[in-house]
């Protein structure tokens, strides 16, 4: 996202108070991309369903946990990329794609390098591979997506990074605006990420008049059908 794009905290607070399906209604109504991309599939799961959504600025990296070193007991750390992640402004979200043909092998993150990524200023961790030290990072209020959990880091290291990731079948590019929780990740559109709230809104009013409808005594289904396609004729409901 470019610069000038960049949401103030005030313009993200909004978004934070959203769930990920809201904002994916949202993106419909607007009309930007079509309703079968821009979120990451079901091999993504979301491990702290009870912490508040997550919003923030990508920052992608690609790593492997499989094989060992040619030579020594471990990788070097690749501390130099902490330089890196602090190019993209916060809040940031680390994106990390397992590129060996076992994902999740071994685990990218766990207790430590939770309080490190929070103290950097991200609001959570996203990978199709593995993590681990669960209830350490739920209590620091973490955010943590993974494609599954592992006990050990094994040959854990980083590839390289400041590239597009493919993560959950989401290709997600440097600075890319985030926001998760126990449904799962969304990208929203920069062109449109400010009009997002009040299309939410818009869309839950739709829904109220319909659910209302529902809820009645006896509702008839011509009276339901009329609700639903009423909303979908002035463009509050995208179904």
């Amino acid at each position: 996202m470019p610069m000038a794009t960049r949401l103030t905290p005030e313009e993200l607070e909004p978004l934070r108070r959203l769930t990920t399906c809201q904002v994916a209604d949202a993106i419909e109504i607007l009309d930007v991309r079509l309703r079968n991309e821009g979120f990451m599939d079901s091999s993504v799961h979301c491990l702290f369903p009870h912490l508040p959504s997550m919003v923030g600025y990508a920052v992608p990296a690609r790593i492997r946990t499989v094989e060992p070193p040619m030579s020594g007991r471990a990788y070097p750390d690749r501390t130099d990329w902490w330089n890196y992640l602090l190019t993209i402004p916060a809040p940031r979200v680390v994106v990390l794609e397992d590129m060996d043909r076992r994902p999740g092998f071994g685990s990218c993150a766990g207790e430590v390098h939770s309080h490190i990524f929070k103290a950097l200023g991200c609001a959570g961790l996203i990978t199709n591979g593995a993590v681990r030290d669960l209830e350490a990072a739920e209590s620091l209020g973490f955010c943590l997506f993974a494609g599954n959990v592992a006990v050990s880091r094994a040959y854990y290291h980083m590839v390289e990074f400041d590239v597009p990731v493919e993560v959950g079948s989401l290709k997600v590019q440097p600075g890319d605006l985030l926001h998760g929780d126990r449904h799962g990740v969304v990208n929203i559109p920069a062109a449109i990420a400010r009009e997002i709230p009040r299309a939410a809104e818009k869309v839950a009013a739709a829904e109220q008049k319909v659910i209302e409808v529902a809820d009645s005594p006896n509702p008839s289904l011509d009276a339901l059908r009329e609700a639903v396609q009423l909303s979908v004729q002035r463009g509050e409901l995208y179904r």
